[in-house]
């Protein structure tokens, strides 16, 4: 897939990126400018299943800014699913109103069942704690805004690594880099799914580790612990604050040219206190799902020469 042409293609994943298909996205993201008559007569469908604050208004605002429209839903109950319609059905009426349909659901291999259905392309934006591509392809983005570079790079993530479907993009996105080492920081109960560490097997060096420990990092990317993925409350009881990073720990241990990520919202595991800080990036990371998006639209709908 990742010698398919654009125009037409679904981003559900980003193990179907290779690393010119990352930097194809960022090079249109750092060029892209608002234009109402770039995509001005096509449709975005929105189909929120799952809350969402800054992906689904990201989405809506990138629209807005290349002149498409967007239709869609951010509550399960208003739509006919409520009534016993299947996925399936929901994505094959969608796909008459809309020229390309944005996705988040809360079943794992959802966006890929919306894609082998629809006709039209069909943009994972999170699909349970499996993959949640284009926030990869912003937190990139964000890191190559900041320190010029992802090759080479010693980057921590931090928290919930089992269910955190943006830590588990993330990781097998820097597989397409050279020279980047992992530092794995979770709870025992939440380590890195054995799946993604196969990934990462002779193409990424990592190591895992419960202590928060961040000296030598240039990029410390930070997650909540999610209480709606454990089945179990008990267990989330008893990892929820596992980790908090504050202002102490960051002058402690953290140069003033690396960087902290968090792909929001956060709960505690980052004191507000650390918001004034020169390494806090997290919400110009959070602006930046505006042109990266903006890019991805116009590259799905028109191609990368389309004007």
């Amino acid at each position: 897939m990742s010698d398919a042409r654009w125009p037409g293609r679904d981003v559900i994943s980003i193990r179907e990126f290779s690393r010119r298909d990352i930097e194809t996205v960022l090079r249109e993201a750092q060029r892209i400018r608002p234009n109402p008559d770039l995509l001005r007569g096509r449709v975005m469908a929105s189909l929120f299943f799952e809350p969402s604050t800054r992906t689904q208004l990201s989405f809506a605002s990138a629209c807005e800014r290349l002149g498409a429209g967007v239709i869609g839903f951010s509550d399960v109950q208003s739509t006919s699913q409520a009534k016993g319609e299947t996925l399936a059905d929901t994505i094959r009426m969608a796909e008459r109103y809309a020229d390309v349909i944005v996705i988040r659901h809360r079943w794992e291999g959802s966006a890929r069942l919306a894609a082998d259905v629809a006709g039209v392309p069909v943009i994972n934006a999170g699909d349970g704690a499996n993959q949640h591509p284009t926030q990869t392809l912003l937190d990139l983005f964000t890191i190559r805004q900041y320190l010029g570079r992802i090759d080479g790079l010693r980057i921590g993530l931090v928290g919930d690594l089992r269910f955190g479907r943006t830590v588990h993009s993330l990781a097998t996105a820097l597989t397409r880099f050279e020279d980047v080492s992992l530092r794995l920081i979770s709870p025992p109960n939440l380590r890195m799914p054995e799946s993604v560490l196969r990934e990462l097997e002779g193409r990424v060096d990592y190591q895992e580790q419960e202590a928060l420990e961040l000296e030598g990092l240039d990029v410390v990317y930070v997650t909540r612990i999610q209480k709606e993925r454990f089945p179990d409350i008990e267990e989330y009881e008893k990892v929820k604050g596992a980790y908090v990073i504050t202002p102490p720990i960051v002058r402690e241990q953290l140069r003033e040219d690396a960087v902290i990520l968090h792909p929001l919202p956060r709960v505690d595991e980052i004191h507000p206190d650390v918001d004034g800080l020169p390494q806090a990036k997290y919400f110009e990371q959070a602006g930046n799902g505006v042109p990266v998006r903006m890019a991805l639209l116009k590259l799905v709908l028109l191609g990368e020469d389309g004007r």
